[in-house]
């Protein structure tokens, strides 16, 4: 059976956590974790990454279909569910990719184990602060209306959009499971972990950060501040893309995550 005929999802159960899960392809592990909006398991930069290994994309506890236990409130919490869910899985030499709220978790995975990983791809990542006190370094949005952040989040506004009349009762439903489950994890502190950015040094082995270049919820010099606390990491943008490359430059997103991969195997050879 190829990837394009795999049904899209299934479930699996950690520490008695059952979630929705992406399992598709074959060879060596892709651990990709979605940003605040979800997880479409329809879009394409999935299928592209299933070409480079096997991909496993869950949604995180309280998005889409997946439960969320009492004890899960924080990314801290969700740090230490991936980390569960990694050794359930067995996973080994793993490429973790996260986008935004997905990079952060990732970020927060590494900084205390990657005896299972491998290499850390971290699409336009939030979860630290960079300015003062008094500075906004994200923009709040849950404070707007959805037209004003397609516009901030994507080149192109267009690709954002979505017909909520055309939606079954269930997608709206996981819609609304997908906002509230990020403002539990990201409303407050707003989008960071104060403590994050003191412990990316832990950080060991290599990570790409990849910038979306039209991303105007969060400035590029966010992301080169994240980029320099990580020992070694690399900093690249991704042109005409906003804050969710993987969805406006799918192809390019891909390419350069498994290449980044790649050259990690032809290293060590």
């Amino acid at each position: 059976m190829n990837a394009a005929a795999e049904p899209l999802m299934s479930t699996f159960i950690v520490n008695a956590v059952r979630i929705e899960l992406i399992d598709r392809g074959h060879g060596r592990p892709i651990l990709f974790l979605h940003p605040h909006i979800g997880l479409d398991p329809s879009t394409p930069v999935l299928a592209m990454l299933a070409e480079g290994g096997r991909l496993i994309a869950p949604s995180h506890p309280g998005f889409g279909h997946s439960e969320r236990p009492a004890g899960i409130t924080t990314v801290d919490d969700l740090a230490y569910f991936y980390l569960d869910l990694m050794d359930a899985l067995d996973l080994r030499d793993t490429l973790v990719i996260g986008v935004s709220l997905g990079a952060w978790i990732a970020a927060a995975i590494a900084v205390k184990s990657t005896v299972r990983m491998a290499r850390l791809v971290l699409g336009n990542p939030v979860g630290i602060k960079v300015g003062d006190r008094e500075t906004r370094d994200i923009l709040d949005i849950f404070a707007m209306l959805e037209g004003e952040f397609l516009e901030k989040a994507f080149a192109d506004p267009t690709v954002g959009q979505r017909d909520y009349g055309a939606m079954t009762e269930d997608e709206v439903t996981v819609v609304a499971r997908n906002r509230e489950a990020a403002a539990l994890y990201a409303w407050s502190p707003y989008m960071h972990d104060p403590k994050l950015k003191g412990r990316l040094h832990r950080i060991r082995i290599p990570t790409l950060v990849l910038w979306g270049a039209a991303d105007r919820l969060v400035a590029e010099t966010y992301g080169r501040a994240f980029a320099a606390a990580v020992p070694g990491a690399k900093f690249e943008t991704v042109a005409g893309a906003g804050h969710f490359a993987h969805i406006e430059r799918p192809k390019a997103f891909a390419g350069r995550a498994l290449a980044f991969s790649e050259r990690q195997i032809t290293e060590i050879r």
